[in-house]
């Protein structure tokens, strides 16, 4: 992929691609030796004197993956020349396994990189279970990637449990550990990793709640393990529903989670703009 910057100062290309690009010394140190820096569309080195004005052009080559790219149906929210950001259905995997190595949402991905004519690479910056749905934000290549991790991302779920909360906000502080294995599920423990959640009430009536949940911490399955221990588990969930929620949703003919990554807030990497995506999708 390419990312453009306009310069507006005075500097050395060095000081762009350390400074307003945000680059590592060993990247740019890598890309030097190559045909990856422009100015104005013409090769030049590091220590080019850039004006004002100038455009600087900087390409990142992204390896082939081993995963076959896919033409499917990509519902985007947002996209520019660092990040993307889609909605992920329920029941799609993330990203390609041994089991399965067709039809995630980094075949899809890569996909559409191919027939946008986009030199770019899976990095998907969230991550969600197969059967949670909504946005998923990636990253077009492992630099804008790596400077995504400090991008002060603040997540919104919103989920519709079975009961719920008498208050109408409120703090799950409860620690969460790895069942034994075999096993891949989690459970509240007092040895388990720190793990906060804040919660909302968004609406409610005798059976249902409608919830706005937002990770303190990003633990696995942490929403649907907390949900489940206080107890107002997330409707349609198979590992962590009660007995009466599990009935419930059966009745209702539910075949995944109603939980739903709704928001994503955030800085942009490169510009540092506060960005506010949210998905189409919801519970």
């Amino acid at each position: 992929m390419e990312l453009n910057w306009i310069a507006t100062r005075a500097g050395r290309l060095s000081s762009f691609l350390l400074g307003e690009l945000k680059m590592s010394t060993g990247l740019m140190n890598k890309l030097k030796w190559g045909d990856s820096l422009r100015v104005n569309g013409v090769p030049q080195r590091t220590n080019y004197p850039v004006q004002p004005g100038d455009v600087i052009t900087v390409t990142l080559a992204e390896e082939t993956p081993e995963y076959p790219a896919e033409d499917g149906e990509l519902a985007i929210v947002y996209e520019d020349n660092a990040i993307l950001a889609v909605d992920k259905p329920a029941g799609m995997l993330i990203h390609p396994s041994r089991a399965k190595n067709t039809g995630t949402l980094a075949n899809f991905v890569v996909g559409y990189y191919q027939k946008t004519g986009q030199n770019c690479a899976f990095h998907p910056m969230t991550r969600l279970d197969r059967d949670t749905f909504g946005i998923v934000l990636l990253a077009k290549n492992a630099h804008v990637h790596s400077l995504l991790q400090n991008c002060g991302a603040k997540k919104t779920y919103h989920a519709l449990v079975y009961g719920g909360p008498n208050a109408d906000s409120g703090t799950i502080d409860a620690p969460i550990a790895r069942r034994p294995l075999p096993s891949l599920l989690r459970y509240v423990n007092s040895e388990g990793k720190p793990s906060l959640t804040e919660w909302q009430v968004l609406e409610r009536n005798e059976k249902l709640c409608k919830l706005a949940l937002r990770p303190v911490t990003g633990r696995t399955h942490q929403l649907r393990v907390h949900c489940a221990y206080m107890a107002f588990p997330i409707l349609g969930d198979p590992q962590y529903g009660s007995e009466e929620s599990k009935a419930y949703s059966a009745g209702l003919g539910l075949t995944h989670q109603m939980l739903c990554a709704k928001k994503l807030e955030f800085f942009h990497p490169l510009t540092g703009q506060a960005m506010t995506l949210e998905s189409g999708m919801d519970v």
